[in-house]
């Protein structure tokens, strides 16, 4: 074979490779046109079916592929025998005396919880000094620092508020000393 036989040789199988890579591309950009339909989201359920979308008043679900994953359902025995052990045990009544018992710990718990709760709510307030703390070494030069701070005093503020309230209606919901409403 001679030189220009190889170069011609060269040449075609360099325009078939072509050729095959074009074709690839094609098909490689027409594959997900053809996989996924139009999908239609109707509350919590989808469908492909125009008609079905349309008389539910579907809207169209547009951006990527929707998988959809049907649950198993629990066997209807096992739930009827659940909820029957449920309310023989859940159900069961406690002695007047034991749930005073109850009531006073739990009324001690949470007295202990308010006091804790005030006295950090009564150091955050004097720490914030009324949304002017004083500044430390490290917030001098930088007063992004400071302005940070202040900010997450603000929210610890607003939480510990947010437990005393919590704990107050707890306590309210507590039966007076002495009284049961079991």
């Amino acid at each position: 074979m001679n030189r220009h036989g190889i170069m011609n040789d060269i040449r075609l199988v360099m325009k078939m490779k072509r050729i095959v890579l074009a074709a690839c591309g094609m098909v490689t950009l027409c594959v997900p046109v053809m996989a996924q339909e139009r999908i239609y989201r109707c509350g919590n359920e989808y469908t492909n079916t125009v008609s079905l979308a349309q008389a539910k008043g579907c809207k169209l679900v547009e951006g990527g592929n929707v998988t959809v994953v049907q649950g198993a359902r629990p066997k209807a025995s096992a739930t009827k025998s659940a909820s029957a052990a449920g309310s023989t045990t859940g159900g069961a009544r406690v002695d007047a005396a034991d749930q005073k018992s109850r009531d006073s710990d739990a009324r001690l718990i949470l007295q202990s919880e308010l006091t804790k709760a005030e006295a950090r709510q009564t150091e955050l307030l004097k720490d914030y000094n009324n949304g002017e703390p004083e500044k430390r070494g490290d917030e001098m030069r930088n007063h992004q620092k400071y302005l940070d701070r202040v900010a997450e005093l603000k929210a610890s503020l607003a939480r510990n508020e947010s437990d005393l309230a919590g704990i107050r209606r707890e306590l309210g919901r507590l039966p007076a000393n002495g009284s049961s409403q079991y």
